[in-house]
């Protein structure tokens, strides 16, 4: 019997579900990762989805209310993106949501949320148990404590949820560096996001290549 969990994340087998990264929700997160980091890593994630055409979903909750509108920066990537504004702390509450979801019509579904124990656990969760073949991006979501983070990895993991992190989402989305068609954006977002990787590109275009230095987008 074939383990779908054994099957590489591709551009055509999954959609993406980037939850709640708005300001308030950023104030709480405490569970260890620095929050410019984070937010580093949620938009390298979200322009990892973008190289590769992975239908996205941008949700949030109580913006008016409480929250503060979605980060900028991710908006700047997405900007024709529906964003799903919902009151429920869960996700898989919204009708919405989950029509978009069967409407892209593919098993397997990533997230990242804020917080990891509420906002990210509970749709992940639900969504299994829908049928649905579920990963999630650790270092694209922080909770409101260590334990509040790390408990909620283990209660995911341990219901059968994938972990990983939002550099090996897009290198396994890559694979191939034989791919020409996405190796500029993967190797862009790489030099704009992973650190001392992104300056061993930087460095192998300039001092290597003898290349001018990659133009950053904005």
């Amino acid at each position: 019997m074939s383990n779908p969990k054994l099957d590489l994340l591709t551009a055509n087998n999954h959609s993406l579900i980037l939850i709640d990264h708005q300001p308030q929700m950023t104030f709480g997160v405490a569970s260890g990762i620095d929050r410019q980091l984070l937010k580093n890593n949620v938009i390298g994630l979200a322009k990892s989805a973008k190289v590769f055409k992975v239908p996205t979903v941008l949700t949030s909750v109580e913006t008016a209310g409480f929250s503060g509108e979605i980060w900028p920066e991710l908006l700047a990537e997405l900007p024709d993106n529906k964003i799903f504004e919902r009151t429920s702390m869960n996700t898989w509450d919204d009708d919405a949501v989950k029509a978009e979801l069967k409407k892209f019509g593919r098993k397997k579904l990533v997230f990242a949320a804020l917080w990891t124990e509420v906002c990210l656990t509970f749709p992940v969760l639900e969504a299994m148990r829908d049928g649905y073949e579920v990963y999630f991006v650790e270092d694209a979501s922080g909770g409101t404590s260590a334990a509040a983070h790390n408990m909620a990895l283990q209660r995911m993991i341990q219901a059968g949820a994938v972990p990983m992190t939002w550099q090996q989402y897009l290198l396994e989305l890559q694979r191939d560096w034989g791919k020409k068609d996405t190796y500029e954006g993967t190797t862009g977002v790489v030099v704009e996001h992973s650190g001392a990787y992104g300056s061993g590109i930087d460095y192998a275009i300039t001092h290597v290549h003898k290349m001018a230095a990659r133009k950053v987008a904005h």
